[in-house]
């Protein structure tokens, strides 16, 4: 559910850049009556992809564990441009019409930044590779990695992450999205193997 409103959110916002670029480019270059009738043309769809952009991003807002000080500020930066956009297009402002395009291009940069800054975080820590007990150093790769989204007993589901408690996959196929991830878990192909065996057994026991 949270990777397909992902994917539903990310590109409602790359359409949603794709009609405020082309509005604003018209604006600027005085193609007023072009922009009216594009305006009047798309209308209903962009109110559909307006508000698909703010529901999903509340969605997974609601539900990811992992929000900082970059999610709020991407925050303020759309609630500020969506009434600059629609005064300054009304208004035939460039400055304002500019400056919210500005604002929405922004809260995109804030978005990859944010999410460059979780991937970072996913370094390995050397005090989980210092048992050679598989399943202590499974636990404890997977309290550094994987308890912010699995939870403490692998069913808290946050961020889109599996009911480990629930699984039916093999050990090989834990094995390939411990590795290369899948949906909105991202890879882990920064561990060693041996770590990853570890995390791999350590859920199985949250499976009994």
């Amino acid at each position: 559910m949270y990777s397909s409103i992902f994917l539903i959110h990310k590109y409602s916002v790359l359409l949603f850049l794709l009609i405020y670029l082309t509005k604003t480019v018209l604006l600027v270059i005085n193609k007023n009556e072009l922009l009216q009738k594009i305006t009047k043309a798309i209308k209903v769809p962009e109110m559909i992809i307006s508000f698909t952009f703010l529901a999903t991003g509340i969605y997974l807002a609601i539900n990811n564990p992992l929000l900082g000080m970059f999610f709020w500020i991407k925050l303020v930066c759309v609630f500020v441009a969506i009434p600059l956009a629609v005064i300054g297009f009304k208004k035939g402002n460039k400055v304002l019409a500019l400056l919210s395009f500005v604002l929405i291009v922004a809260s995109y940069g804030l978005a990859e930044v944010q999410k460059a800054g979780l991937k970072r975080s996913y370094k390995k820590d050397p005090a989980t590779v210092s048992s050679d007990n598989t399943i202590l150093l499974g636990l404890a790769v997977y309290q550094k990695q994987c308890m912010v989204c699995h939870g403490e007993n692998g069913d808290a589901g946050l961020a889109g992450a599996a009911n480990l408690k629930t699984s039916l996959l093999s050990k090989d196929e834990k094995t390939k999205i411990v590795t290369y991830g899948k949906g909105s878990m991202p890879k882990f192909n920064h561990l060693s193997p041996q770590e990853i065996a570890a995390v791999v057994a350590y859920s199985e026991t949250l499976n009994p």
